[in-house]
């Protein structure tokens, strides 16, 4: 690879075929607009410094860019949740517990009553490879391994169940 020599030239080819789904991906996981940009820049430029990082044996550049992406965008989202939770700490040290603890308790139970609802829509497999992967921490491969099914498999059926959810939850709103 051209781009992993300092090639510029190779490295705007590259730029121009990929900033797209890149910032599409990044968008789909962050949701605000400028901080998708930014993760976007971000990947890029570590595409530009690490490239001599990329092995041809292990998949497609398109596949290898697209990871460092989607870890850039859920390492950004991480971090601005645990940013808010710390706020959330300090205030209600400083100024104690939040106005109303009831209605934030029924609208947390409200919450949970509704995904599980949607989680009750998925089909069974579905199900078992959303909860091993989003409530018990399993990554996608260890899921396959846990389910004994190949990857691809877990991968479809998480995909066609992630599908599901956000359209379950998306009526919620």
């Amino acid at each position: 690879m051209l781009v992993a020599h300092g090639d510029q030239t190779a490295f705007e080819e590259l730029y121009g075929a990929v900033s797209g789904p890149v910032y599409g991906l990044v968008r789909r996981v962050v949701r605000d607009p400028a901080q998708s940009e930014e993760v976007a820049q971000e990947v890029l430029l570590e595409l530009w410094r690490s490239a001599a990082r990329f092995d041809p044996e292990r998949g497609s550049a398109l596949a290898w860019i697209l990871t460092l992406a989607h870890r850039r965008a859920v390492d950004r989202v991480r971090s601005a949740r645990a940013a808010s939770e710390r706020d959330q700490r300090v205030g209600r040290r400083a100024y104690g517990p939040a106005f109303d603890q009831v209605a934030e308790a029924v609208e947390a139970g409200l919450e949970r009553d509704w995904v599980r609802r949607c989680l009750d829509g998925l089909t069974q497999l579905q199900r078992q490879s959303v909860t091993l992967a989003y409530y018990e921490g399993y990554t996608y491969r260890e899921v396959a391994q846990r389910l004994s099914v190949p990857l691809g498999t877990v991968k479809t059926r998480m995909r066609d169940g992630l599908t599901r959810l956000r359209e379950c939850l998306g009526r919620a709103i």
